[in-house]
């Protein structure tokens, strides 16, 4: 078994760079493994090279060409949605699965997404289970797992993304675990981390500041970006030994705001998962 470090591709975005570069930044650093996000159609920023999304409308060779030339591989697929939307979520989900399947990523990541002021509580999870059901018969034909992420007000507490993570009886309908989402949304991130991991696929290794802990904390129900892994609340030894006597086979993508703290969270993460036998690089 085995633990890999990785990074969430977020790492660029407030350096105004594209994919490609983004890429190279991540290998540069030491991180053999990263986690593209993808958007459908065109947009003005990732066009214009400012943005580090990739288009679901393009090639997905090129996104895995891109990957093999700076030697780094995909360790899942952003691509978050709403879920109590199928409209939107069903055809979006399923071209990543596809693209996926592409180029190389065995991981689709999203999360239930905000819930539209339209569909009560009580329809909310009718609706999922159809957008699920619907979505997973293309990911169990492509062999892609949909990793559910909490980060949003229903997933964010451990019940509620269990209930989600259990709708359909599939194989394929993992959890993609979030520290610093579960942290700062009142729950133990320990104790979630345990309860799912007979169904845990890949993990966001977000740390959360004490700054940022104390004024909100309780008060939201994730964020985008973290700091550096080893800066904040969050203990990654122990989060690597429940991973570790676990038996985890998977990937911790660092999701921070920056490439200085990219670099941090590799260095602090490496001597702790060395300290396991597990090799930081395969």
């Amino acid at each position: 078994m085995s633990i890999q470090a990785g990074v969430n591709m977020e790492f660029i975005r407030s350096q105004d760079k594209p994919f490609a570069e983004g890429v190279e930044r991540a290998a540069r650093l030491g991180y053999r493994f990263v986690e593209p996000m993808v958007h459908n159609g065109r947009e003005l920023l990732s066009e214009a090279g400012y943005f580090h999304s990739f288009s679901l409308d393009d090639d997905p060779g090129e996104m895995k060409d891109i990957l093999e030339r700076y030697e780094v591989r995909a360790s899942a697929l952003s691509a978050h949605c709403p879920l109590m939307r199928p409209e939107i979520s069903v055809p979006y989900l399923q071209k990543a699965i596809r693209f996926a399947a592409a180029m190389g990523a065995p991981v689709v990541n999203t999360d239930e997404g905000i819930r539209p002021s339209w569909v009560s509580m009580d329809e909310a999870f009718s609706v999922m289970k159809y957008t699920l059901t619907t979505v997973l018969r293309t990911a169990e034909r492509y062999g892609i797992y949909i990793g559910i992420e909490p980060h949003q007000s229903i997933s964010t507490t451990t019940a509620g993304l269990l209930r989600i993570a259990t709708l359909v009886d599939s194989p394929y309908l993992k959890v993609n675990y979030d520290t610093g989402n579960a942290f700062l949304g009142g729950e133990d991130p320990y104790a979630g981390l345990k309860a799912v991991l007979d169904r845990l696929i890949h993990v966001h290794a977000k740390d959360i500041a004490i700054q940022h802990a104390e004024a909100e904390r309780g008060k939201v129900t994730g964020t985008p970006v973290g700091c550096a892994c080893g800066d904040g609340v969050i203990d990654w030894a122990r989060v690597i030994s429940i991973l570790d006597e676990a038996g985890f086979n998977g990937v911790l993508s660092c999701e921070c705001g920056t490439s200085e703290q990219a670099k941090r969270s590799l260095e602090h993460l490496e001597p702790l998962l060395a300290k396991t036998g597990q090799p930081t690089h395969a």
